[in-house]
């Protein structure tokens, strides 16, 4: 890591960390006697870790000036290990809180372990940890490969990796002590994310720098999407977090919006963080690993880029069906089932255009687990999205929504969509990386796959009955007008499926736990020597597109 810095980066290194370092102990001198002083320590002891890391290595001999013909992978091997580790974590706590709703004891009696407390853990950890690490790995290896050329620069990709992880650790550290703003998917308070701000919009400029001196005249269209999932999510988290501080010492803000504002900001960023972060960046990955791995070209290049400008002009406006029968305008919220229901346009055309890239290679799916990941990715892509566009129109979300059936939607998207193709992406660029021919055991990647596949459908379809009769018994009455049901006999009819429930998170839980394991495995039998057999960007542009780009 620190060996391929030239000096300058090292000295800027040292200097980032130092910073970081001051602003911990800042926070924790002015943050005591409130929470602030308790995640000022966190910082701090990170800045040390880094400062430490940085040293280690600061007098190691330059690296030559042949590294500028080679891609420069070493971020995107870290970003590999690190979204897995968040995985693991994030997914152990998602399970336990499915248990919880089961057996609410199982908080053993810790304020850290209440069920308000853990599920953020569960989400950011899941959303930002791997998925996020997941994105911004894949997106530096398929930026080079599609550009043909190197990120401009060594430590720009390792301060954007280490300072997200940093905000992600800030987070999830602040649920167990109690911080949050009460937004979903943007529970972390102004502190974090400020420094967000700061990380992302490094991670844009790098983008832009390593395009700009792209050798490949091209923009490939995966580099279209990770573009709008950059861009979108910086103005989404700017905009919806938009605080006053109670004091610099303080974890408490006051947000700029009230009242049903304050509502419709956060389903604009909470709905277009799904289309964004959820989709946009995702399909980046579709776009490139799912050809790659089949051997074939996308089945039609102009489908991929009207669904591009669809989502991206369709989704920004489909937030408000979020907040059906509150008090937002009525005109509002018909307008955000309306473009709900157009976004199954573009949302299909996506998933199409995957399927039909596989004509000709369906025997790779039968066979090739890897692929198999990706193919069950872009279903349930299909699925969930019509799905979402279901539950969008009116009459509909007033049986679904505040049901376990909106449960059972978000996990047939996170479980079936997000987490397969990342999955697939990860088995595919693992052996690439660490120069292997094949993943340790592809009997493992195999077993990984089904059990993903049977825990994705214990889950979601446990969550659909419980919810939808959740939903009927809410609204059932008896003869004399009054409800046949009270909430607590909806909790009592809920337990068998929330027991369902826990044990499919199990399932994908174990399947991941199996899928870390060969892919350290993988790690730990490659070849000494990464670099010897690097890969190089084409010395000249190739007429056939930015896919046969270097591999």
């Amino acid at each position: 890591m620190i060996s391929q810095l030239t000096l300058g980066e090292r000295q800027l290194a040292l200097a980032t960390s130092a910073l970081v370092v001051a602003l911990g102990l800042a926070m924790a001198v002015l943050g005591r006697g409130d929470l602030m002083g308790g995640q000022g320590f966190i910082v701090l002891l990170f800045g040390i870790a880094m400062l430490f890391a940085v040293m280690s290595g600061y007098y190691a001999p330059e690296p030559s000036s042949e590294r500028l013909a080679q891609y420069y992978d070493d971020p995107i091997r870290a970003g590999i290990i690190v979204s897995m580790v968040w995985a693991i974590v994030a997914m152990f706590v998602g399970d336990w809180v499915a248990w919880l709703l089961a057996y609410p004891d199982m908080t053993f009696d810790a304020p850290w372990a209440s069920f308000g407390r853990l599920r953020p853990v569960h989400t950011t950890g899941i959303i930002f940890g791997f998925g996020g690490n997941a994105l911004i790995a894949t997106s530096f290896h398929v930026l080079q490969r599609t550009s043909r050329t190197r990120l401009p620069d060594q430590f720009s990709p390792w301060f954007i990796l280490v300072g997200y992880n940093l905000f992600c650790l800030l987070a999830v550290s602040g649920y167990l002590m109690g911080i949050t703003q009460s937004k979903e998917y943007a529970e972390p308070e102004w502190y974090a994310d400020i420094w967000l701000v700061v990380v992302w919009v490094t991670y844009l400029a790098l983008y832009l720098r390593t395009l700009a001196r792209r050798k490949e005249p091209h923009i490939y269209v995966a580099n279209w999407y990770f573009m709008a999932f950059i861009l979108v999510v910086a103005m989404l988290h700017i905009v919806n977090n938009l605080a006053v501080p109670l004091s610099l010492g303080s974890v408490k803000s006051y947000s700029l919006f009230s009242g049903v504002q304050d509502a419709m900001t956060q389903w604009w960023y909470g709905h277009n963080a799904v289309a964004f972060f959820l989709t946009a960046g995702f399909l980046g990955m579709m776009y490139y690993y799912l050809p790659k791995r089949a051997g074939r070209p996308i089945f039609s290049y102009r489908m991929s880029i009207i669904g591009f400008w669809g989502i991206t002009f369709f989704y920004m406006w489909a937030g408000s069906h979020h907040l059906h029968y509150t008090a937002l305008p009525q005109w509002v919220q018909t307008l955000g089932m309306t473009f709900s229901l157009m976004l199954l346009i573009p949302s299909w055309i996506a998933a199409a255009n995957a399927l039909l890239t596989l004509n000709g290679a369906w025997h790779k799916v039968r066979d090739d687990a890897t692929l198999r990941f990706m193919m069950v990715a872009a279903v349930f892509y299909g699925l969930a999205t019509f799905e979402g566009s279901f539950l969008a129109i009116r009459p509909v979300n007033s049986l679904s929504h505040y049901t376990d059936w909106t449960v059972a939607h978000v996990h047939a998207g996170t479980l079936g969509w997000n987490s397969m193709i990342t999955f697939g992406a990860i088995y595919y660029l693992v052996p690439q990386l660490w120069k292997r021919p094949q993943m340790y055991s592809p009997a493992l990647v195999e077993v990984h796959f089904w059990l993903a596949v049977a825990g994705t459908f214990v889950y979601v379809f446990a969550m659909w009955n419980s919810g939808i009769i959740q939903g009927l018994m809410w609204r059932t009455y008896n003869e004399s007008g009054t409800l046949a049901y009270s909430f607590i006999d909806s909790v009592v009819v809920m337990h068998p499926y929330y027991v369902a429930r826990g044990v499919g998170g199990l399932l994908f839980l174990i399947g991941s736990m199996i899928g870390f394991y060969n892919i350290w495995m993988t790690i730990r039998t490659a070849r000494s020597s990464l670099r010897a057999s690097a890969d190089q960007p084409f010395a000249a542009p190739s007429s056939g597109g930015a896919m046969q780009a270097g591999e």
